[in-house]
């Protein structure tokens, strides 16, 4: 599993193209951002060719599946950012579900499948995954439909494309759900790509409740080859803070426990 820099979450005093290069010197291959508008689409794919930091991933501009009216704006909004994501060399597209509407949940529920399903001609068209992401009501998202990961996955099952998956944040999962590691190990299928953060606060993943150096290394022996976003708001200077993540929980670091979990 790679360590992936949510660029917008550490670099805000220098501009985008820049920050791909610092991710690179500080020994990161992996970076993601949110709003793709007002990037220059070029400047970031050749920078991404120059350092050899690959851009995981972005987020669609529209987030309103759950409301069936609004399901011609996401879509034109993915196709939109799949054409933006195709000139950064982006291969996966983050999407909300919405807000609660209010409306009945199995009629939510059955908008964002339909518009999922949708989007397969879309997704097809441009190679490009996208994944809807459950996230916590109770501090950072109130009113949000999807705060369930299990109901994620009931969700991607029933789409059943292979460019149709889930981000499991594991800091928002640690809030509404938990049983972290048997829900994404036992739901590898499912998911496409991981966020991570320590809770309380939603800062680094070694000031929080979770052990994540137990929690990577479970995933990786389950066979995850994916990436994992740091998505934090760094208490550390954010250099700081990124390697000492990197030292913490990079691939090295978690062999001789990945080890000791097999050999147990």
């Amino acid at each position: 599993m790679r360590l992936c820099v949510p660029i917008p979450c550490f670099f805000h005093e220098m501009d985008f193209v820049s920050s791909l290069y610092k991710v690179r010197e500080l020994g990161f291959d992996a970076a993601e951002t949110y709003n793709w508008r007002g990037l220059d689409l070029d400047r970031v794919r050749e920078a991404c060719l120059e350092t050899g930091v690959e851009l995981l991933s972005m987020c669609t501009t529209e987030f309103r599946m759950t409301d069936p009216d609004c399901r011609g704006l996401w879509l034109a909004g993915l196709q939109e950012s799949c054409e933006a994501a195709e000139r950064m060399g982006v291969k996966r597209l983050i999407t909300q579900v919405g807000q609660d509407t209010g409306a009945p949940r199995e009629e939510q529920y059955a908008s964002i499948v339909a518009a999922l399903t949708a989007a397969k001609p879309i997704l097809d068209a441009f190679g490009v995954t996208i994944m809807i992401e459950p996230l916590n009501t109770l501090f950072n998202h109130p009113g949000y439909y999807l705060w369930s990961a299990v109901e994620g996955f009931d969700i991607i099952r029933e789409v059943d494309h292979p460019l149709v998956k889930v981000v499991y944040d594991i800091y928002h999962q640690q809030i509404m759900e938990g049983n972290i590691i048997p829900n994404i190990t036992n739901n590898l299928d499912c998911i496409a790509h991981l966020h991570s953060a320590g809770h309380p606060g939603r800062h680094e993943l070694q000031f929080g409740e979770s052990d994540y150096k137990v929690i990577f290394a479970a995933v990786d022996k389950a066979g995850y080859t994916g990436a994992c976003g740091l998505e934090y708001s760094p208490l550390m200077e954010p250099v700081e803070s990124l390697q000492e993540a990197l030292r913490l929980y990079g691939q090295a670091e978690r062999g001789d426990l990945t080890a000791e979990l097999v050999v147990g």
